[in-house]
């Protein structure tokens, strides 16, 4: 049987851009949401270790399951394996896309 998909996840998140290594990811029966479930960290007993990949690996740290809204994902890609998670700040080069996610009205369906 072949292995699950690793997907990576570019999201905003207070001012950075973080990426993101998870095996699910699927819409959310939140409105307005994707989930993304069995995050993916490299080893940790590594000798060096990249403060950014130890933020993310201790911020979702005991987390099953997250729910990212859809106007803060940037990209998701399939990739054949992952690599390290990465938490940088947004120099303003890239924003967020500006969009109401209400419901149209009754009479606009």
């Amino acid at each position: 049987m072949a292995a699950k998909p690793i997907y990576r996840v570019v999201f905003h998140q207070q001012g950075e851009v973080w990426e993101l290594y998870v095996r699910e990811i699927f819409q959310s029966d939140l409105w307005g949401f994707i989930e993304i479930e069995e995050f993916v960290f490299e080893d940790v007993s590594k000798l060096v270790v990249d403060p950014s990949a130890d933020k993310l690996r201790r911020t979702f740290d005991g987390v099953g399951r997250s729910y990212l809204p859809l106007n803060a994902i940037v990209r998701i890609d399939e990739v054949e394996r992952e690599g390290p998670p990465r938490a940088v700040k947004s120099e303003g080069r890239v924003a967020e896309f500006p969009r109401s996610f209400a419901p149209p009205p009754k009479g606009e369906r």
